[in-house]
């Protein structure tokens, strides 16, 4: 079964006739964000190029129960920002708060 959003792509190019980019990305998981996908890394491809809609895309998925304001998020090993412009095979990496001692 398709996932909801490639529908919307498929549909919106259909009635709008506009070419749809997709990106790939390396996405990597810590924590309970790990734990909620069931795997520490996956590669997605996606319309979307900001980490914060990226964020809640995947978090509709999985079922994230943290609000990406509680995340840091880093781009290709660097801590960045929720509005970076990300691009075709970036890694991003999603940061939970984590406890422990």
């Amino acid at each position: 079964m398709s996932s909801p959003v490639k529908n919307w792509h498929a549909v919106r190019k259909k009635l709008l006739g506009d070419e749809i980019i997709t990106m790939k990305y390396t996405l990597r998981y810590f924590a309970s964000l790990a734990d909620q996908a069931g795997c520490a890394e996956e590669t997605w491809e996606t319309a979307l190029s900001e980490p914060r809609a990226l964020y809640a895309e995947l978090r509709a998925r999985h079922g994230f129960t943290l609000d990406a304001s509680r995340l840091r998020v880093a781009v290709n090993g660097e801590f960045a920002d929720w509005h970076l412009a990300l691009a075709d095979g970036d890694e991003i990496v999603f940061l939970p708060p984590v406890s422990g001692g």
